[in-house]
């Protein structure tokens, strides 16, 4: 979602600026900036920028001036009469009725103000150009840090498929060892003779049963496979894909729970470095 992007318009006396920023959110945060005279287009541009941007906390800042239009003059004339009348006392005070009482009036602040230009449509024409200009930009900008997002969140699945692969090689020799510990712990108290192998063999099936992680493996192959798909979608798909993540978070945990194995633990403590990686980066998605 972090993004940048602007464009400016310099002609005929009419000068415009558009720049837009954008940061990770969860929500659609728009703040827009823009002269108090353009103020009643403001939801209509916060309307385009939802549309085009879709997600995140969004700055636009636009700036616009037109020499080339007329500025009527206004007086304040509640401020100029306070201005003149005050002056007429200090005249009659003074007894000097030469000053030009008026003119002096006229030039106190706040007594004559500019007003404020509406835009024609053919200004605002040129004006939202310059706006779209600049989302477009500043969607470009987030689509070439997605093409390197989705490199590095593919690798990191990849990675994570590779310590998969490992568990399933090393998942023989872990239930191979479980039961060598089992039978030469009851060798050692029980001794051989004492060991009904039927009984034997039936405790350590329902023993195995409660270690056993062929579902859970089977599961996170699966996931890691539909986070890939969804990440290929064209469509905007971030939400999706951290719920894919928390799937994922959940097999590799039960996992690591019912190993009871050295290296399947070693190979879950790596899954979820990647799997950590992945999550930061998920905050950066639409």
């Amino acid at each position: 979602m972090t993004g940048y992007g602007a464009s400016r318009y310099d002609e005929g006396g009419m000068k415009i600026f558009a720049e837009v920023k954008t940061l990770n959110s969860k929500f659609f945060d728009a703040l827009i900036k823009m002269p108090k005279e353009l103020s009643e287009h403001e939801l209509g541009v916060k309307s385009y920028i939802g549309d085009i941007l879709q997600r995140g906390k969004i700055n636009l800042t636009l700036e616009y001036e037109n020499g080339g239009s007329a500025e009527a003059k206004v007086i304040n004339e509640e401020v100029f009469l306070k201005y003149y009348n005050n002056l007429k006392e200090l005249a009659g005070k003074t007894n000097d009725q030469t000053a030009p009482l008026f003119d002096l009036a006229l030039q106190f602040p706040e007594v004559t103000l500019l007003s404020e230009h509406q835009p024609t449509n053919e200004e605002w024409t040129a004006i939202l150009s310059v706006i779209k200009k600049a989302i477009a930009a500043c969607d470009d900008h987030r689509t070439n840090e997605g093409t390197g997002l989705f490199a590095v969140l593919s690798e990191n699945i990849k990675v994570i498929g590779d310590k998969l692969n490992a568990v399933n090689e090393a998942d023989p020799q872990r239930v191979e060892g479980i039961k060598n510990r089992i039978k030469n712990n009851l060798r050692e108290h029980l001794g051989e003779e004492k060991i009904d192998q039927n009984r034997f063999e039936q405790e350590i099936i329902f023993f195995l049963e409660k270690l056993d992680i062929n579902e859970e493996k089977v599961r996170l192959e699966s996931h890691l496979k539909y986070f890939i798909e969804v990440l290929e979608s064209p469509e905007s798909q971030g939400k999706k894909l951290g719920f894919i993540t928390q799937e994922i978070g959940r097999e590799i945990n039960t996992i690591g729970s019912k190993a009871n194995n050295a290296v399947i633990q070693h190979l879950v403590v790596e899954m979820k470095e990647e799997l950590e990686k992945i999550r930061e980066q998920l905050l950066n998605i639409l």
